[in-house]
C-alpha cells in the first residue's frame, strides 16, 4: 500500500512538473498576427524580429507567426492583447486611438513627410508619454513604432483628379475615427471593411474603391478586380508592434530589453525593405495593367484640412511640428 501511494505521489508531482513546464513555455511564447500576405515586406520584417528574440534569448522566448488574421482581425487581437493573451499585431494609431486619443494623431492626413521625420517623433519623449498611457489604462503595450509600410493611394475603377471626382464612391477604410474622418473629407463615402475582404469587395461591387500603400495592393492582388491608382499619398502608414502589457511584463529585464531592441531593429528593416521596393513594386502593378498617375495632391491637402479640427487634433498637430523643428 505505501508503495502504492508512493508511487500514486510521484505520478503527481511528475503531472505537476510537467504541467508548470507547459504553463512557462508557453509564458514565454508569443504569437504574431498579421492580415498582411507572407509577400509583404512587413511579414519579412516579422520575421525578423522572431529570429533576433529566438537567437538572443536561446529559445526562452518563442515566436510563431499567423498570417491572413488566422487568430482573429487586427481589432480582435488587441481585445486578446489587452486581456493579457501571449498575442501581438502590427497596428496604426488609427486603430490605438480607440484606445489612446493622441495616437490617431499618427494616422492624420499629410502629418509626416518622410522617414526621419516619423523616427524623431516616435523616439520623442512626447511620444513617450503616449505610450505609457497606453500601457497603464488598457494594458497594451508598444514594442516598436517604426514600422513604415508606405504612402497610401487612391485605388479606384475611374480616373480620379481632385475630390470631387469623389462624390458618391464607396471607399473601403479602416474602421477609426481618423481613417473614417480622412476619406470624407476627401470626398468619398467612407466604408469600414477588415481588408481580407477588400477583394471580394471590389469583386463583388460591395465596395466601389479602396486605399492602399503599394505593397498592399500588389501582395493582395488587388490589381486583378480595379483599374487605377491616384497617388495621392494621403497618409503615411506608420504601424507599431503592440503586444499585451502584462505578458511583456511577465519577462525578466534582460528578456524585456531583447524584445524591445528586436522590435525596433525589425522595424528598420521591414522599413528599408519598402522604401527599396517601391518602385518595382509600382512597375509590377504597371505592368499587370494598373493606370497610376501623379496629380496635384494640393487640393486633398487642403480638403483633409478640416480632419485636425473635426476631431481635436489642431493643438496637437501644432505640438508634433514643434517637435520636428526643434533641432
Amino acid at each position: 500500500m505505501n508503495r502504492f501511494v508512493s508511487s500514486v505521489i510521484c505520478g503527481l508531482c511528475l503531472f505537476s512538473c510537467v504541467f508548470v513546464s507547459t504553463a512557462a513555455q508557453i509564458e514565454k511564447q508569443l504569437n504574431l498576427v498579421t492580415s498582411l500576405s507572407s509577400h509583404d515586406p512587413m511579414y519579412l520584417g516579422l520575421e525578423r524580429f522572431k529570429q533576433l528574440v529566438e537567437q538572443q534569448t536561446n529559445q526562452q522566448i518563442q515566436i510563431r507567426i499567423f498570417v491572413g488574421s488566422q487568430l482573429g482581425n487586427d481589432d480582435d487581437i488587441l481585445e486578446q492583447a489587452m486581456l493579457g493573451a501571449n498575442v501581438a499585431v502590427l497596428s496604426d494609431g488609427g486603430r490605438l486611438s480607440n484606445y489612446q486619443h493622441q495616437l490617431g494623431v499618427l494616422g492624420a492626413p499629410y502629418l509626416l513627410q518622410d522617414i526621419s521625420q516619423l523616427n524623431k517623433l516616435v523616439d520623442s519623449d512626447l511620444f513617450n508619454s503616449w505610450t505609457q498611457q497606453l500601457s497603464q489604462r488598457h494594458k497594451l503595450k508598444i514594442l516598436a513604432f517604426n514600422w513604415w509600410q508606405g504612402s497610401r493611394h487612391l485605388l479606384t475603377q475611374e480616373p480620379i483628379n481632385t475630390p470631387s471626382d469623389l462624390t458618391g464612391i464607396r471607399m473601403r477604410t479602416v474602421g477609426a475615427p481618423i481613417w473614417i474622418e480622412s476619406i470624407k473629407a476627401m470626398g468619398a463615402t467612407a466604408t469600414p471593411l477588415s481588408w481580407a475582404e477588400v477583394y471580394s469587395g471590389l469583386q463583388q461591387k460591395v465596395i466601389d474603391a479602396a486605399e492602399a500603400q503599394y505593397n498592399a495592393i500588389y501582395g493582395s492582388r488587388l490589381y486583378e478586380v480595379t483599374s487605377h491608382v491616384t497617388k495621392t499619398q494621403h497618409i503615411q502608414l506608420i504601424s507599431g508592434l503592440v503586444t499585451s502589457a502584462d505578458w511583456f511584463e511577465s519577462l525578466d529585464s534582460k528578456q524585456q530589453q531583447i524584445v524591445l531592441t528586436s522590435a525596433k531593429a525589425a522595424g528598420d528593416f521591414a522599413t528599408h525593405l519598402v522604401k527599396s521596393n517601391e518602385e518595382q513594386i509600382e512597375n509590377k502593378l504597371r505592368a499587370q495593367g494598373l493606370v497610376i498617375k501623379q496629380i496635384d495632391i494640393q487640393p486633398f491637402v487642403d480638403a483633409t484640412e478640416q480632419v485636425y479640427t473635426n476631431l481635436g487634433y489642431s493643438q496637437l498637430r501644432k505640438q508634433v511640428y514643434e517637435l520636428l523643428a526643434d533641432e
